[in-house]
């Protein structure tokens, strides 16, 4: 009997949002939705929304309220221009924030774009026992934020410790 722990894969929504990406021409949901499904994980929903706080909010707050989703990722709005307002629409829905994924997405981003890392107003956090990571729009930040944080959290066998085996705890009150 083998005491290798198995994979637990996640049903994933992806929230593109974008004044003038489509299906045709969106890397960075692409690649975030590849590199998912390449780690086991289900990518039940994608969806592409303007740069609109109320448009996010709303794709966002339905997918918290869906019991079948585990983890919402955006990509797109989180710069500094008048139109950027993914974290604008995301913070007021989270229940709690984790600070450390901005700061140490900031800290390897550091590393390809020097200090324009600055910009980037990437957070996540937890709404309703679902996660919520909101990336930059560029590809390389969607490679850099899975490939360096978001996939081995989203996988049960990372030690010390990840955030799927605090899932059945997080309607604790």
């Amino acid at each position: 009997m083998s005491t290798e722990k198995q994979f637990i894969p996640l049903n994933i929504a992806m929230l593109v949002v974008s004044d003038s990406r489509t299906d045709a021409d969106d890397v960075s949901g692409k690649t975030l939705v590849e590199r998912a499904t390449d780690a086991g994980h289900q990518v039940i929903e994608k969806k592409i929304v303007p740069d609109d706080v109320y448009q996010i909010r709303a794709a966002v707050s339905n997918w918290i309220a869906a019991a079948d989703i585990n983890v919402i990722i955006t990509t797109g709005g989180t710069g500094v221009t008048g139109r950027d307002g993914t974290p604008e629409a995301v913070e007021p829905l989270l229940d709690k924030v984790l600070d450390g994924f901005g700061e140490i997405f900031r800290m390897l981003s550091y590393q390809d774009i020097k200090t324009s890392t600055i910009q980037s107003r990437a957070i996540a956090g937890v709404a309703n026992a679902t996660y919520i990571f909101c990336l930059p729009g560029s590809s390389g930040a969607c490679r850099t934020a899975w490939d360096a944080l978001i996939k081995e959290q989203l996988d049960h066998r990372t030690r010390p410790c990840n955030l799927v085996q605090l899932m059945p705890r997080l309607m604790e009150k």
